[in-house]
């Protein structure tokens, strides 16, 4: 899933949670979803039904948000801890995990930087190298360590 569409990434976590429910063998992907999605009861109706799913719209003018992309949001960072990159996020992120008392927790408030960092380099706030962007990322993963 290098350069998945948006159908590509709700028919994944679709998938993952059919083949879960069949009882079914599980890629490394697939289990690491998995984790999350099962965190996360309030999206099992929805990724049951993958037509709805494909044809759901999460707009945050109705106050939805969209939970393909908290679970991609999930992955992403479960990627970014098992390999410490940015180097400094494994020991930040367990910081942060120690002040929320737990991983759960300690994702979503991690998730809110990602975001953030995300946004802010879309709109051009950041500088363009990733040098910046990382440090601005830990910062915001330290800050809220520090609460």
């Amino acid at each position: 899933m290098f350069n998945p569409s948006r159908d590509d990434v709700r028919r994944f976590f679709c998938s993952t949670w059919r083949k879960h429910a069949e009882g079914g063998v599980l890629t490394p992907l697939e289990a690491t979803a998995l984790k999350w999605i099962a965190v996360h009861p309030e999206y099992h109706l929805l990724l049951a039904d993958e037509a709805g799913a494909l044809a759901a719209e999460f707009t945050v003018e109705r106050g939805q948000a969209n939970p393909f992309l908290h679970l991609a949001m999930h992955l992403a960072l479960e990627e970014q801890l098992s390999i410490d990159q940015p180097p400094g996020i494994v020991v930040a992120f367990r910081q942060l995990a120690a002040r929320a008392g737990d991983e759960h927790g300690a994702a979503h408030e991690a998730m809110e930087c990602l975001g953030e960092i995300v946004w802010g380099a879309q709109r051009g706030a950041l500088p363009a190298d990733a040098a910046a962007i990382n440090a601005a990322y830990l910062e915001c993963l330290q800050r809220r360590a520090g609460r």
